[in-house]
This record gives C-alpha cells, sequence and structure tokens, in this order.
C-alpha cells in the first residue's frame, strides 16, 4: 500500500508505548499508579499495533505472497529465537532454555502476523460481518482449552485476530472517522474512565490483556469468556480514543520512523532485558519517570536510525540494500570530496 502518514505516526506512537511498557514493567508491582498505567497502554497498544498491520495486509493476493512471508516473518524468527537464546544463556537468564517454538518475549508477534496473514485467506473470502464475529467467538472460545497456550504463540494468535481483521477491512475514510470532534470529545470519556476503572479494580491479572494464557490460569471462574468479552470491547474503544489524536499531517522525520518499526520491535528487547537483569533503573519520582520516557523515545529513535538498520538488515529483512548503499556512498565521497576541494581552488 501507498504509505499513509496518520498510520505511520500512530505506528511511531504504538511502538515507542511497545517500548516504554516494557521499560516500566518491573515497577508495577511496587507502585499502583505505575500499574495502572502499564495496564491502561496494555488495554490497546498491541490490539492497536495489530489492527495497523493487518490496515497494511491489502496485498495478500499478490505472487509470492506466501514465500515473502516466510522470508520476512519466519526466517527472522528462527535468527532472533537463536540469538536471544545466547543472550539469555550469557546473562544466566533461565529463559534460554525454552523449545524452539516457545517464543522469547516479543518474538511471538512474528509467529502471529505469519499466522494471521495464512487466516487472510480463508476469512478475506467471507464479508466482514461474517468474519469478526466468527474470529471473535472463537477468541473467546479458545480460552476454555488449556492446551492452547504460548507454544507456537497459538492463543495471542487466535485471541488477537480479529483485530487484525478489522485492520484488513478498514478503509481509509473508515479509519478518519476517528477524527470528527463529536469522536475526540467521547476519546477523552473513554480513556479517563478506563483509567479509573483499572486503578480501582485490585490485583487485576495482566494476563486478560497479554492473551497467552486459557482460562484456567486467569481464574475468574464462569466469568471467563464474559471479561475477555469486555477486554475485546475496551481494546476496541480504546484504540479509537488514542487513533482521534494521532497527528495527520506528516512530521518529517519523526513520520519516517514509522516504517522501520519492525526493527525497532525485534531489537529493543536486548536493551530492556539488560536493564532488568542488572536493574539499572528506579522509579520513585517523576523525575525517574521523565527520564525512563525519555530513554524510551531514544531507543525507538537509535534503532530506527539508519546506521543500525544498515546492520541488521540482513538477519531482519534478509538483504543487504542499506549496507551496499552505504558502502557505494563511501566510494563515491573521496571523488566528491576531491572534486570539492579542486572548486573550491579555484
Amino acid at each position: 500500500m501507498k504509505r499513509n502518514a496518520f498510520i505511520d505516526n500512530a505506528k511511531v506512537l504504538f511502538i515507542f508505548l511497545v517500548v516504554f511498557g516494557h521499560m516500566i514493567q518491573p515497577f508495577t508491582f511496587d507502585s499502583g499508579k505505575v500499574n495502572t498505567l502499564y495496564l491502561w497502554i496494555y488495554t490497546f497498544h498491541m490490539p492497536a499495533f495489530i489492527m495497523v498491520s493487518g490496515f497494511f495486509a491489502k496485498g495478500s493476493s499478490d505472487k509470492g505472497y506466501i514465500w515473502n512471508l516466510i522470508r520476512k516473518l519466519l526466517v527472522p524468527y528462527i535468527i532472533f529465537q537463536g540469538i536471544y537464546t545466547l543472550f539469555y544463556y550469557s546473562v544466566g537468564n533461565e529463559g534460554w532454555k525454552t523449545e524452539p517454538f516457545e517464543p522469547h518475549w516479543s518474538l511471538w508477534f512474528l509467529l502471529s502476523l505469519f499466522c494471521w496473514h495464512l487466516l487472510l485467506i480463508v476469512y478475506k473470502k467471507w464479508p466482514a460481518k461474517i468474519g469478526i464475529p466468527l474470529s471473535v467467538a472463537i477468541g473467546l472460545v479458545v480460552g476454555f482449552f488449556n492446551e492452547i497456550g504460548h507454544t507456537f504463540s497459538l492463543s495471542r494468535t487466535l485471541v488477537f485476530f480479529p483485530f487484525f481483521l478489522i485492520g484488513f477491512h478498514l478503509t481509509q475514510k473508515q479509519l478518519l472517522l476517528v477524527k470528527r470532534p463529536v469522536a475526540k470529545v467521547a476519546s477523552v470519556f473513554v480513556m479517563i474512565a478506563v483509567a479509573v476503572f483499572l486503578y480501582y479494580i485490585p490485583n487485576i491479572d495482566s494476563g486478560w490483556f497479554l492473551q497467552s494464557k486459557p482460562y484456567a490460569e486467569l481464574g475468574a471462574g464462569e466469568y471467563n469468556a464474559a471479561i475477555r468479552l469486555v477486554v475485546y470491547i475496551t481494546a476496541a474503544f480504546m484504540t479509537a480514543s488514542i487513533l482521534a489524536w494521532v497527528p495527520e499531517r506528516n512530521l518529517n522525520w519523526v513520520t519516517e520512523l514509522g516504517k522501520r518499526t519492525l526493527f525497532v520491535y525485534l531489537l529493543h528487547g536486548f536493551f530492556i532485558q539488560i536493564f532488568r537483569h542488572y536493574e539499572l533503573f528506579q522509579l520513585n519520582t517523576f523525575i525517574h519517570f521523565i527520564g525512563i520516557v525519555i530513554l524510551s523515545a531514544l531507543i525507538v529513535i537509535v534503532l530506527s536510525s539508519k546506521p543500525i538498520m544498515a546492520i541488521t538488515q540482513p538477519i531482519i529483512e534478509g538483504k543487504a540494500t542499506l549496507l551496499k548503499q552505504w558502502v557505494e556512498q563511501k566510494r563515491k565521497r573521496p571523488f566528491s570530496d576531491v572534486r570539492t576541494g579542486l572548486s573550491r581552488r579555484r
């Protein structure tokens, strides 16, 4: 699809919230306010990110589509699964012993994204009014099966798929309905109401928003499916509310970062795990909070930079286009410098 400034701005915001959410997670146990903020972010940030991914899946009938998915998603998954295993081993983290198809940390997204594209082959044949309710019903039912969990990222794949399907069916005109003044006003009330609710509901399990566990591990008895349905509805309203405030115009280099979010997603985990392992940060004051916000933004910017992309592109995208361009520029630069020097002497 043609790039869209509004969507790219949204992707920048959502990837920042992914990094920021991971940064503050260790402090949720010591502060009710931090825990509320963490849960508030998790009510929408992955559903919203997934919906945007679905919006860009319009080319699912293109020639060589499946092979491109394997190259862009499964190959990086296998590579980074190995890299994370070595990384965890080197820092003494027991997580390195995981099975090959027990995704390390955030790598579940690659497996799920691959599966969502495959599911589209079937679901795109049906109108949205049939496919979306069916996907929601499946997402509610799978929680009853204890076998469906973190392995192969199966739980997240099935539970989050409705948001990917919604994104696929959305048109740009429909998406921009959230920019209407009445929608913006309503969004403020929605965001405040959800924050207040989360603050005053004690001991809510974050697993309801992570969607990687069966109902038996979440322990809500006969109300399990009803709670997940409420989580679905909350995610939909929160996603619309956040998008209502995302700028539509091109924000130059900020908007440009929206094209590089996969690099941030795959690479930021190394920073987060080091920070957590060595307990490098605290979150006891407002200054600490601002510092973590700034650091999260810097991680996004650095991991989106062209030098980092050039170095990591071969293992993330399976090509070295940026590296070749950089080498070519280095070759040409001495000659251009000589010409510039000659012209100055003249």
